[in-house]
């Protein structure tokens, strides 16, 4: 038996069964995605406002076999979140759920609903003296139960782990509407398998996040910025190396940055202010957080000399409007690449040592193919680049739509040659699906599916994401 379409008929049931107000027509909103790729072009809408009534809802789907799509902030980028084709499905928006419902600061945790914003988040453990260090540019958008569901990485993962290193626990309603109440405040607890992990990066297809226990930090005493131009990527590791032995391991992030990235700023945002006259090959942008009695600044000053051979010109942020201009920097690199249209992106991860053989290869390769510009950047210290390929100055990605499956193959060849993944933290959604199967070791696959036959027989969540 296939899905059926979330129609008029099933409307009207669903409609009776929660308050008024809960079910109507999707917005534009909430059938798009960022890139403007591809829509889900007909869908019900439901926004509940409780557990309750989100499990009211699966159950109800899932009698008449429909298809639902939890619905976060929109803003993932692997068409997780839309329904090209196909019955018309139910998108769940958890935008209603955005409480907090608890914190215990000295505990280091706080429980929050899945449609908090991570921004809000963050704001909510700062106003408790605390730190959420999970960090994205789209972070005043998306949500916590997005993040957990695509288990999102971002810029401190280098210190603090992906959202799934960040989260203790989960509730969350299954594809029969059974509900897991997995919010205990515990960091130790071995009684049988740990679903809450299973459901984290899932997609939305093994289950529906709705609220999560999340783990809090010390806000460090001082925190230190600085942007340094580096001999190469094999330098910027020895570089972070260094850094790691002279802060005890308080380096939160570690960005690289290629000069392609910076000559895009110049060309699509000349108004984004940049440190250096000249744009330098490769720079880095690092930022430490340390404990009582040390100066990030003077620890910052002394990694630069240390690394002499290394790095070449630096800044180093004098205080915090100082920090947010150079944060600014790196994370106006995404916009500017939007605005020159990519022929095709990458969210590759790859072993730290493998990363200066992999660019080194990567680079005549796509050469090999065209003239083409790259625009290599990401989070160093975890192994995420983002390797982004656009057409010539003056060109149009259109122009070279052909050659995107060509690109991508080299890419995703190399980075399967060098021990990496086709995938560090933007999920698979419907997008990279084939990639999955070509790259995917075949014993995984086969849980896999085991594994979602068993929590969702119908095949009602998310039909068509991951797998």
């Amino acid at each position: 038996m296939s899905l059926q379409p979330a129609d008029q008929a099933f409307a009207r049931r669903l409609a009776g069964l929660l308050p008024e107000g809960t079910v109507g027509a999707a917005e534009p909103r909430h059938l798009e995605e960022p890139r403007g790729r591809q829509v889900t072009p007909a869908a019900l809408l439901a926004r509940p406002r409780s557990l309750d009534e989100v499990a009211a809802i699966v159950r109800a789907c899932a009698a008449a076999r429909v298809g639902i799509v939890a619905r976060g902030g929109g803003t993932g980028l692997v068409l997780g979140q839309v329904v090209p084709d196909g019955p018309a499905p139910v998108i769940l928006s958890l935008e209603r759920m955005a409480a907090l419902r608890g914190i215990w600061p000295d505990e280091g945790l706080m429980i929050v609903e899945a449609g908090m914003t991570l921004a809000a988040a963050q704001a909510a453990a700062a106003a408790a003296g605390r730190l959420f260090p999970l960090s994205l540019a789209s972070e005043g958008t998306a949500t916590i139960g997005g993040n957990l569901a695509t288990n999102a990485g971002g810029t401190a993962v280098l210190r603090y782990g992906n959202a799934r290193e960040l989260c203790l626990g989960v509730e969350a309603v299954l594809a029969d509407g059974a509900v897991l109440h997995g919010l205990r405040r515990l960091r130790k607890d071995n009684t049988g398998y740990d679903l809450k992990d299973l459901l984290i990066g899932a997609e939305g297809t093994l289950g529906i996040i709705t609220a999560a226990t999340l783990r809090l930090f010390p806000r460090p005493a001082a925190t230190g910025t600085a942007i340094l131009a580096v001999a190469g990527p094999e330098a910027a590791l020895s570089l972070l190396a260094l850094m790691q032995e002279a802060t005890g391991g308080n380096v939160t992030s570690f960005e690289l940055m290629h000069r392609q990235g910076l000559l895009f700023l110049d060309e699509v945002m000349p108004e984004q202010r940049q440190p250096f006259a000249d744009r330098p090959e490769w720079s880095v942008l690092a930022e430490i957080g340390l404990p009582p009695g040390l100066d990030p600044a003077t620890v910052l000053a002394e990694c630069h000399e240390a690394a002499a051979g290394l790095v070449g010109e630096g800044r180093i942020a004098s205080g915090a409007a100082q920090a947010q201009a150079l944060w600014a920097l790196r994370e106006a690199l995404p916009e500017a690449n939007r605005r020159i249209g990519a022929i095709v992106s990458h969210d590759i991860a790859l072993p730290l040592t493998e990363i200066a053989g992999f660019i080194a290869e990567a680079g005549p390769a796509i050469a090999a193919l065209g003239p083409f510009r790259v625009n290599c950047f990401g989070h160093l210290g975890d192994g995420n680049l983002h390797y982004n390929v656009f057409p010539p100055k003056g060109g149009r990605a259109a122009d070279h739509a052909g050659k995107a499956a060509q690109i991508q193959r080299v890419v995703h060849d190399l980075v399967d040659a060098h021990g990496g993944s086709i995938s560090a933290e933007h999920g698979i959604g419907r997008l990279k699906r084939a990639e999955l199967v070509r790259y995917g070791d075949p014993a995984k696959l086969a849980a896999m599916r085991a594994i979602k036959a068993a929590l969702d027989p119908l095949g009602i969540l998310n039909p068509g994401a991951v797998l």
